[in-house]
């Protein structure tokens, strides 16, 4: 008799259930949300285990790698489509969603999720840390001008250079709006020098990657989309075509259709929001700026005749998440000429 467990983890202790082939539950408990403590519990079971379901999250990660070096055969469920069949519980509770998981692992129903790298996860944790101080930044800079536009101190237009000493000509014999001012100043002088330093570190990162340099050879694609790119798709065999990343990543339209209704959509936007925004922007930078001899680009231009700039870009987009990933399935750079082909 075959059984599965299932695992829903949480921050310091996770609750497992494990049912057998029939789907009767055999036993459940709760166990802490350390690697070690998991499997040394999965062991001290008295059957084995045909999969073990977690679903994905961040806290699944780390679990997952510990019980694939374990040996067991473990599987990240895809989070939208778990949600999507524990819809009809009407009680949700981390025990009733451990036997979900359960079952789902016992009928085969899931869809797996690719589990990344470890030096994926860390490129992407410094892509979010810049990206988080780059918007507090920007907060502070909005916030302090929304304080003086309150005292009837227009900041106005300025450029990241020249907004520190236009604040200070403004709040100038001011004392309350001086002691304000200054805290912010320093807050963002602070928050900008550490956003440099992640920027330099991810050049650096760039730099010694091979995969990013032969990216960036692509116009409108920088060492940002390329960082990006290549640390969300981190195993390019996982996808069995290259023209499937597009829909990965919720550039495709969407589509319902019953009985005698059949509507196409707008894009999906399912996937990584932080890779389409990217992809998004090196579509606009390719169609807005000048790039000669490009096949892509005249085919962009085709279709911003047809449909429009914004839906061009879109579709642009979505045909370099095409080309990027053939260019890391076969190691090869950008050939302006035949992309279009091969996309």
């Amino acid at each position: 008799m075959e059984h599965y467990a299932g695992i829903d983890v949480s921050l310091e202790r996770s609750s497992v259930c494990v049912v057998d082939d029939g789907g009767e539950i055999v036993v459940e408990a709760k166990v802490t949300s350390e690697p070690e403590a998991m499997v040394a519990w999965l062991r001290a079971q008295p059957f084995d285990l045909a999969r073990i379901g977690l679903e994905a999250g961040p806290l699944s990660q780390w679990l997952f790698a510990g019980l694939r070096d374990a040996g067991f055969a473990a599987e990240l469920l895809e989070t939208r489509h778990v949600r999507a069949a524990f819809k009809t519980m009407p009680v949700k509770t981390d025990k009733k969603d451990a036997r979900g998981i359960a079952q789902l692992m016992r009928l085969g129903w899931f869809k797996p999720v690719h589990c990344k790298s470890l030096a994926a996860q860390e490129t992407r944790a410094l892509l979010t840390a810049r990206k988080l101080l780059q918007a507090k930044r920007h907060d502070v800079e909005m916030n302090l001008r929304g304080v003086l536009r309150g005292f009837g101190l227009k900041v106005g237009p300025t450029t990241p250079r020249t907004f520190e000493t236009r604040v200070r000509e403004l709040v100038e014999g001011h004392p309350t709006l001086e002691t304000v001012a200054e805290a912010l100043l320093a807050a963002r002088a602070e928050l900008s020098r550490r956003f440099k330093d992640l920027e330099k570190r991810l050049v650096a990162v760039g730099r010694d990657d091979d995969r990013v340099r032969r990216l960036t050879t692509v116009p409108g694609v920088g060492n940002l989309v390329a960082l990006t790119f290549v640390a969300a798709i981190d195993d390019p065999t996982r996808f069995r075509r290259s023209r499937q990343v597009g829909a990965y990543y919720g550039l495709t339209p969407s589509r319902y259709q019953s009985g005698e209704t059949d509507v196409t959509g707008r894009i999906s936007k399912i996937g990584d929001h932080g890779v389409r925004m990217m992809l998004y922007e090196a579509a606009n930078v390719m169609l807005t700026r000048p790039v000669k001899g490009s096949a892509l680009k005249d085919w962009a231009l085709a279709v911003a005749k047809r449909a429009g700039a914004r839906k061009a870009k879109v579709a642009l987009a979505r045909k370099l998440a095409v080309v990027l990933h053939r260019m890391l399935v076969d190691g090869t750079t950008f050939e302006p000429r035949c992309a279009t082909m091969a996309a």
